[in-house]
């Protein structure tokens, strides 16, 4: 990560206009690129568009799609190579835990996963992209007129994408659970479980049920970004070691070499996490829509 050290560049660049704070730093990292050209004023608010984030979920998503195409046209029965063997793996993986927790049809949930699985991953690992690089591609762009005064690349990060994602899978839920128990099946669910078919009881386990299903779409949502979010926040400050010198701090070698350590140390580590978000993202989509199927 040595090359965050450019944001020496950046702040020169600034340095005539305004003084650039850490915090300022941390903050302009973190602003999305949306039709407001500001922060967004609350947590809900549907007419903020955040470019960025739907710009960088679309292209991994239609990369997910095409390699996934890719290796079942070079599918072949013989000796496999590299790619065939992991993406045979991938699929391996998925399709067994799928058939321990899904008790129906698979057709569609287990690719389902598959895509989710590979399409998260990409997403996360956007995140090891050097932080700084962002802001000077949007440096370089300016020179071809183009303004782009914020862009974030990690769109795991914004809690608009992963609750948009957590609460898809919340209604392939509710699609799964009419499909499966239709929908006198499902609603009589609603009104019995857990404590009974009691009609006295029938508030009680409606305003449950409730809370569990607005609870499975949050948390799903939350721990994904909240996760991903403290890694981006870990590697803005692990940058701003190899910047010391430009907040009138004289421990410019001792900020590179923080710089390097650190932050391989953690891009390394962060390999973990990225890949152990995306399977319990997955398996929990999986738990989800497994529970539609079974009746209670």
């Amino acid at each position: 990560m040595s090359s965050e050290v450019k944001v020496a560049a950046e702040v020169g660049q600034h340095a005539a206009t305004e003084a650039l704070t850490p915090t300022a730093y941390i903050a302009e990292h973190l602003q999305n690129l949306n039709n407001i050209g500001g922060p967004q004023a609350s947590i809900i608010d549907f007419s903020v568009i955040h470019f960025d984030t739907i710009f960088w979920t679309t292209l991994m998503g239609l990369v997910t799609v095409f390699l996934l195409v890719l290796a079942a046209r070079r599918a072949s029965p013989g000796v496999p190579g590299r790619f065939q063997c992991l993406v045979e793996m991938l699929v391996e993986m998925v399709e067994s835990q799928s058939k321990g927790i899904v008790h129906g049809d698979r057709s569609y949930i287990a690719p389902l996963a598959l895509f989710v699985f590979c399409w998260i991953i990409l997403l996360n690992t956007l995140d090891l992209v050097p932080v700084d690089w962002v802001v000077g591609v949007n440096h370089f762009i300016e020179g071809f007129g183009v303004h782009v005064p914020h862009h974030k690349i990690v769109p795991t990060t914004d809690l608009n994408a992963t609750l948009g994602m957590s609460f898809s899978v919340l209604l392939l839920v509710f699609f799964y659970s009419f499909k499966v128990k239709g929908f006198g099946g499902f609603m009589h669910e609603l009104v019995s479980a857990p404590f009974g078919a009691k009609w006295y009881l029938a508030p009680f386990n409606l305003i449950l049920n409730i809370i569990e299903y607005v609870a499975k779409g949050v948390s799903l949502g939350m721990r994904l970004f909240g996760n991903m979010y403290a890694g981006e926040l870990i590697f803005l400050l692990i940058a701003l070691l190899g910047s010391m010198w430009t907040f009138n701090l004289d421990l410019y070698m001792l900020g590179f070499v923080g710089n390097v350590l650190a932050g391989s140390a953690w891009a390394i580590f962060h390999i973990l996490v990225i890949l152990l978000q995306a399977f319990i993202f997955m398996m929990l989509t999986l738990v989800y829509i497994g529970q539609a199927h079974s009746h209670h």
